[in-house]
């Protein structure tokens, strides 16, 4: 079954959470939020949700996908919910998979932020830091975990996690596990897991690799689109502006003096570009952070948080660690290259123009890159507005006051251009002269100069 805008007016009754049978407490953290009225998938997903049903969402990212999983298990784990301190009466029973790190610590954030009011604990488990701290959490029992597949399996192989109460599994941005080639972890994963379960598949994009999955992993599940299939979001200003490969960097700047353009995320294909253009960025004196794959956890942290507290000003990622990137009111994103996979332009642009925000992206597409430009095209079935790189603006001519003469009028004195034969008037400039090539001081002395007057280098 397939529920979209356009057949589920039945689901979209609901114009607020409290119409959506929440409870008091989840309730009560959303107004600590300042959330009352649903999204498009949040007023679709969550009675699915709620209903038992297997699901397969499709939104764009900014839309609410996590709190439409997240609200729904949290309301129908409040049965289990106790403040007994017997790690056995905390047994793991959601579990949330996500393909990188940063995605996996936001979706753990707002659910700590959901779950505020409740006797429900959580944790979250991701690579590139130390175990120990991680193990200590598992120990102490968690109903809800959030974990990215690799790190899940190495704490699942020490036995520091047991998973055979799992009663609903969420597959986060799905198509971005498929692409990292988690299929064969997932696989494993999911034997771990009881059969009888409800799982949930959320994903920016759907094709038949998603579809694929979704036949292997979920039972008759019910599909959800709140926007058209594999489509860019719609309140994002799209600018292609074509620039010679050895002229983008000049251009990135070009481009965000003449918008001024304060913050923007900035996309590359490979962690070395990542990292060569970072650096000649910091060498023009911009304040800019770099994330990917091969920088420590806490790197990427740092990096992260001096962009979301205005210290950097430029934050340059790879497509891979910006998945789950969350930065309220981020106003441009810019591909300095443009992805070999479609798929990834969405996600990249996905980053701006979130929860009902405008945004801005900007491609500097250079004559080599006409090939992934048309995929692109392809793709979203629609055009991008191209425009030439905007003028700088001239700098403000300095008005020249003439001096008056006696009678009143201007004095104006003819332009007259300097002799380069004639002898400069005034103080000539003191140079410096090796010691070497002056004559002895006696000879100076008998010829009558003062030894003070004799050019000797100070």
């Amino acid at each position: 079954m397939e529920v979209d805008e356009n057949t589920a007016a039945a689901l979209e009754v609901a114009t607020t959470f409290a119409e959506l049978g929440l409870a008091p407490d989840i309730l009560r953290a959303l107004s600590d939020l300042g959330y009352s009225i649903p999204t498009p998938i949040q007023q679709q997903a969550i009675p699915l949700v709620l209903a038992g049903r297997d699901l397969m969402a499709q939104a764009q990212t900014g839309t609410g996908k996590t709190a439409a999983f997240a609200l729904p298990l949290l309301q129908k784990m409040l049965a289990h919910a106790n403040t007994s301190a017997s790690p056995a009466r905390h047994p793991v029973r959601a579990l949330v998979i996500t393909p990188t790190r940063e995605l996996a610590i936001q979706v753990h954030e707002s659910v700590v932020d959901y779950k505020k009011h409740l006797p429900l604990r959580s944790t979250v488990v991701f690579g590139g830091v130390n175990m120990k701290e991680q193990e200590a959490d598992l120990r102490r029992g968690v109903e809800i975990l959030v974990a990215t597949p690799g790190r899940l399996l190495d704490h699942a192989g020490n036995k520091m996690v047991q998973l055979s109460q799992v009663q609903f599994l969420v597959l986060d941005e799905a198509d971005r596990m498929l692409d990292m080639g988690f299929l064969p972890d997932l696989k494993r994963i999911l034997d771990l897991l009881p059969a009888q379960r409800q799982t949930l598949l959320f994903s920016a994009t759907f094709d038949d690799s998603i579809v694929g999955l979704a036949r292997s992993f979920l039972r008759n599940p019910l599909k959800v689109e709140v926007a058209r299939r594999n489509t860019a979001a719609e309140l994002v200003e799209q600018v292609v502006h074509r620039v010679e490969e050895e002229a983008k960097m000049d251009a990135l700047l070009r481009v965000l003096k003449a918008r001024e353009i304060n913050q923007a995320l900035v996309f590359t294909r490979t962690k070395i570009a990542a990292d060569k253009l970072g650096r000649r960025l910091q060498k023009r004196g911009v304040q800019t952070g770099i994330i990917h794959g091969d920088k420590a956890q806490l790197e990427r942290l740092a990096a992260l948080d001096g962009f979301k507290q205005g210290k950097v000003q430029l934050l340059v990622a790879t497509d891979i660690a910006a998945r789950g990137l969350d930065i309220v009111e981020l106003p441009c994103v810019v591909n300095f290259e443009l992805p070999y996979a479609p798929e990834d332009y969405v996600h990249r642009i996905g980053r701006t123009g979130r929860a009902g925000a405008s945004g801005l992206a900007i491609s500097l597409v250079s004559h080599e890159e006409e090939r992934l430009l048309a995929a692109i095209r392809k793709f979203l079935k629609r055009d991008l507005v191209e425009a030439p790189l905007p003028e700088t603006a001239p700098p403000h001519p300095v008005a020249v006051v003439a001096p008056v003469a006696a009678d009143g009028q201007p004095d104006i004195q003819p332009d007259i251009q300097p002799d380069a034969t004639q002898p400069r008037c005034g103080r000539p400039r003191r140079e410096p002269v090796c010691a070497l090539l002056l004559p002895p001081l006696d000879k100076v002395a008998a010829a009558g100069a003062p030894a003070a007057q004799a050019n000797l280098p100070a």
